[in-house]
């Protein structure tokens, strides 16, 4: 009995403690499948594992961080952070970090959370900033729940808080203006680095004992509070304060005084401090700078203006006033078209137009004020600040003298280009008219008159001799005629000629000449300024057919400057004047600028050659003087010729005497370098005249041979070499004997300019020059003058 109802009873406790195994089992599942159903419900990713790290549950945001594959969350964090750090260190490290210690905190069974910098996933690729957090599950028994949250967003804003704070710092630190706080006591509590910099200390330094006091260049007044640097207290107080370096400025300290709520209502300043010696200084040097730019503006030579963007004048310097021969009232608020030649507006406005779109213009533009000018536009924007024009700055260059002198230079260019030719041309034709004149002479000897064939040959030595007066021309044209100038009294000359004139011009033309008082007197050949008087005199006649008046006037002129006259440029100095001025039909614009051209004529065919004003041209030039040329259509014209001034009148004219009483013998060796048989027979024959032993040579091979070979010249002392040669030319030559000679003395000839060889050769010691033609006694008194060089 006793047994069995142990038996019962011990089975019935067995069936209660099942019944309540099997509850407590059940009310744990019930637990977890509302805990699943919680989890499964929350945005976030969760995961919740078992102490050795299984998946016990994971919700749907969970498999969407994970990609779709179920992994724990902790191995997901840690491959995402290991692709992390390879593209930016000291971050991602930190990260590493915190993550191994939060899985070290959860296998001891702690909780925690750490914030993660993360690579994104596949739909979203960009980093991301995510918060991990890890606690005890509870059930089952070391169960642990992972929580992941997105914090990109809180991140990027702190990120972007935290900048605008550090701008905002640096921009009160560094701060043209100085701010500082000092409390009750006068001891600093806050002072920015620019206050810090302007009194030679570092704001720690100040703030860590100073006060406001002993900064104070001069001590303040008794009964001063120790907070205030002048006893009087207002909001704005002007003193001296002094940087540790002993530097004295002057400050302007704007004050407020208020009580700090958060230190129990002590009292506290709130300081802006103005440096007021540097701002006076700025303000000095931007006045000055002011001052400067308005000297430079008004004293500017090159005429400048100031445009809005309409084109209107807003300013201008004094320049332009005269440029145009205005004043200021007149021309301001007007349009710079207004003085533009209107062809050319249309340029103005397209200049303009393009600098206005950044494309740098310049224009060259005519302009008319007071006179007619040409000049050359250079426009430049003005910016609004904006990035758009408000206007423009134009500088105007006067070129109207540079243009005229680019005409006169190109006439120059042209003369001297067709003198050139002309020269070349009598040169050759020379030549030709001596054969022919020789050879006629020939035929006569054999043909005297009465012979059938004599009336022939004189026509063709008529005919040559004709041509040879035409070749005479070109010569004197070309400035290479043969003249033999002297002292000459321009009124005797004239007076001499008013006879034959007065025949040439026929009874039709009153010829009137009007003498000048004590003419100077002029170095001429007397035939050949003869000749241009009677060419310019028949040239007249010509132009009055109908009859009319020549004027032949002589004057004296000085200019202490050069003086430009009809696109001729006359030298400064003192002249004789000699114009021949008619009464006729004048010369057309279109031929003013040709007249001097040889061949050049506005006659019929037969009445001229087209060479009688170059002839004149020639002469007066290789004279040494200027001839210039005024006509007007229907008026007449002028020729004024510039003659330079050598005497008064009334002074002694004595010719210069050339003596050369040196002694041009001397001793040496000499090696004589020339390829024109005739030039190298002559020079030869006249240094051996004179003592010196000379070795010739016909090339400059044949030199450099004679050098290396011959051993009689081992002792030369001098090597005179014409610069132009065939093949081994006389700087070549030059060059390779100083290889073996370096202080060989060198005289170079040549009909060629000295400057044409002297690039060539340098600045070299020892070499000099002989131009050709030269004369026995200049050929020895250059030899003597190179030998005798360097000796004792």
């Amino acid at each position: 009995m006793g047994t069995l109802l142990i038996w019962q009873i011990v089975s019935g406790l067995a069936v209660s403690a099942g019944l309540a195994a099997a509850f407590y089992v059940w009310r744990c599942r019930q637990a977890q499948m509302r805990l699943h159903a919680l989890l499964d419900t929350l945005p976030e990713p969760h995961q919740l594992l078992d102490a050795q790290g299984h998946i016990l549950h994971a919700n749907a945001s969970c498999a969407a961080f994970c990609d779709g594959r179920m992994r724990p969350l902790d191995a997901v964090l840690a491959d995402r952070l290991a692709v992390a750090r390879r593209t930016s260190a000291d971050d991602e490290e930190s990260s590493a970090e915190a993550l191994a210690r939060l899985a070290t905190n959860a296998r001891n069974g702690a909780g925690g959370t750490a914030e993660l910098r993360l690579r994104g996933t596949a739909l979203d690729p960009g980093e991301v900033w995510v918060e991990v957090s890890v606690w005890p599950a509870g059930m089952p028994r070391g169960a642990l729940l992972w929580q992941v949250s997105d914090i990109t967003t809180r991140r990027q804003m702190e990120s972007t808080i935290q900048a605008e704070q550090r701008r905002l710092v640096d921009l009160f630190e560094r701060a043209p203006i100085g701010f500082y706080s000092v409390d009750g006591q006068g001891r600093f509590r806050f002072v920015n680095h620019t206050l810090a910099e302007w009194l030679g200390r570092s704001p720690e330094e100040l703030v860590a004992g100073a006060a406001l006091h002993e900064v104070l260049a001069e001590a303040p007044q008794p009964g001063t509070p120790d907070y205030a640097p002048v006893a009087e207290l207002d909001d704005q107080i002007e003193v001296k304060l002094r940087g540790a370096d002993g530097e004295v400025f002057e400050a302007l300290i704007v004050q407020a005084v208020a009580a700090d709520e958060e230190e129990g209502g002590a009292l506290r300043t709130r300081s802006v401090v103005r440096h007021l010696t540097r701002e006076r200084a700025a303000a000095e040097a931007l006045a000055d700078s002011e001052r400067r730019f308005k000297r430079f503006f008004d004293e500017a030579p090159i005429a400048i203006v100031e445009l809005d963007r309409g084109g209107r004048l807003r300013e201008c310097n004094p320049a332009f006033e005269t440029l145009l021969g205005l004043k200021g009232q007149d021309v301001i608020g007007q349009p710079l078209g207004r003085w533009v030649a209107e062809e050319e507006r249309a340029l103005l406005r397209e200049t303009l137009r393009a600098s206005a779109e950044g494309v740098g213009q310049s224009a060259d533009l005519s302009l008319r004020g007071a006179r007619e000018l040409l000049c050359t536009l250079s426009v430049s924007v003005i910016d609004d600040g904006a990035g758009k024009p408000s206007g423009f700055v134009c500088h105007l260059l006067d070129t109207t003298e540079q243009k005229a002198l680019e005409v006169q230079f190109a006439q120059s260019q042209k003369m001297q280009a067709v003198g050139q030719l002309a020269g070349g041309i009598a040169h050759d034709f020379n030549n030709l008219l001596t054969a022919m004149i020789g050879f006629s002479d020939l035929l006569l000897l054999r043909h005297r008159p009465g012979d059938q064939s004599f009336a022939d040959i004189m026509q063709i030595k008529q005919n040559a001799n004709r041509a040879a007066n035409l070749v005479r021309q070109l010569l004197a044209f070309s400035r290479q005629q043969t003249l033999q100038p002297r002292m000459l009294n321009v009124t005797d000359i004239l007076a001499e000629l008013s006879h034959l004139l007065r025949r040439l011009i026929g009874e039709t033309i009153e010829l009137d000449m009007v003498h000048g008082r004590d003419l100077g007197q002029v170095r001429a050949d007397q035939g050949q300024l003869e000749q241009v008087i009677i060419n310019l005199a028949v040239n007249a006649r010509d132009a009055m057919s109908g009859g009319g008046r020549l004027i032949i006037r002589t004057y004296n002129a000085a200019f202490e400057t050069p003086q430009r006259r009809k696109g001729e440029e006359v030298a400064a100095g003192e002249y004789v004047v000699i114009e021949v001025s008619d009464s006729g039909c004048g010369i057309s614009q279109q031929h003013l600028d040709r007249i001097f051209d040889p061949f050049f004529s506005t006659k019929e065919v037969g009445e001229g050659t087209g060479l009688g004003l170059s002839t004149v041209y020639g002469i007066v030039k290789q004279t040494g003087g200027f001839i210039v040329v005024d006509s007007e259509l229907d008026a007449g014209t002028t020729f004024t010729i510039y003659l330079p001034r050598h005497l008064r009148r009334g002074e002694a004219m004595v010719e210069p005497e050339v003596r050369d009483a040196r002694d041009l013998t001397g001793i040496g060796s000499v090696l004589l370098v020339e390829d024109e048989d005739a030039v190298r027979s002559f020079s030869a024959r006249a240094l051996r005249n004179k003592g010196y032993e000379v070795h010739e040579a016909r090339s400059g091979e044949a030199a450099l041979d004679m050098l290396r070979n011959d051993h009689s010249l081992s002792e030369l002392d001098l090597l005179v070499t014409d610069v132009v040669m065939p093949r081994l030319d006389g700087p070549s030559l030059v060059r390779e004997v100083r290889q073996d000679r370096p202080k060989l003395k060198v005289i170079f000839i040549s009909g060629y300019a000295e400057d044409s060889f002297r690039q060539r050769v340098g600045e070299e010691e020892g070499i000099h020059f002989l131009p050709k033609p030269f004369t026995l006694k200049q050929l020895a008194g250059k030899v003597k003058e190179v030998m005798g060089e360097g000796s004792a």
